[in-house]
């Protein structure tokens, strides 16, 4: 269009500088957002479950206790083995060790002796110590992984998960007491 001789509009130049910061503030914001593959929050659900388990270790050997980990599709418990009962219980009263949930879009598969254990939404129900007619007839309650107070445990892998991002971070024990674990990318 012209007026007076002028030609309105803008250039080549101007459009490409103003694409580069919409491109710029869209990557900050997406990045602020963590949709670029931002596992932060699996990073810590796996660190924070890790550190639970050695306190686990520590506490078994130095006070000679069982202890065992219940793993839910969403969430974890611990849970201490009574020699005079001879039945697993809960640990009442011990906020360290109290039932976590993970945040809703995240969730945990975990393998024993690479099989895939089925994994129950609910806690497990503990034996009824007054039930020993019908011991025989019921399951009894017993966790996926022991903690041993000689410090061994039950081999575990755990894969924690948020599927709709397609992440992944894998927590490895061994029989030794030993856990690792690293990012993978599923």
């Amino acid at each position: 269009m012209r007026l007076h001789g002028r030609l309105f509009g803008f250039s080549l130049i101007e459009l490409l500088v103003v694409m580069v910061i919409i491109g710029i503030v869209s990557s900050m914001t997406l990045l602020s957002l963590g949709l670029l593959g931002d596992d932060r929050e699996l990073q810590t659900a796996a660190r924070r479950l890790s550190s639970l388990i050695e306190i686990a270790q520590d506490e078994a050997v130095m006070q000679g206790r069982e202890f065992g980990l219940e793993v839910m599709v969403g969430s974890y418990r611990f849970v201490e083995f009574d020699p005079y009962a001879n039945r697993w219980d809960e640990l009442l009263g011990d906020e360290l060790f109290r039932t976590r949930t993970l945040p809703e879009d995240i969730e945990f598969e975990l393998f024993l002796e690479d099989r895939r254990v089925l994994l129950e939404f609910e806690p497990g129900q503990f034996d009824e110590p007054d039930d020993v007619a019908n011991r025989d007839l019921t399951e009894t309650y017993a966790p996926q992984i022991w903690i041993f107070s000689s410090g061994d445990m039950t081999p575990f892998e755990l894969h924690i998960l948020r599927r709709m991002a397609n992440q992944s971070v894998v927590l490895r024990g061994d029989l030794t007491g030993a856990i690792e674990f690293v990012t993978d990318a599923q």
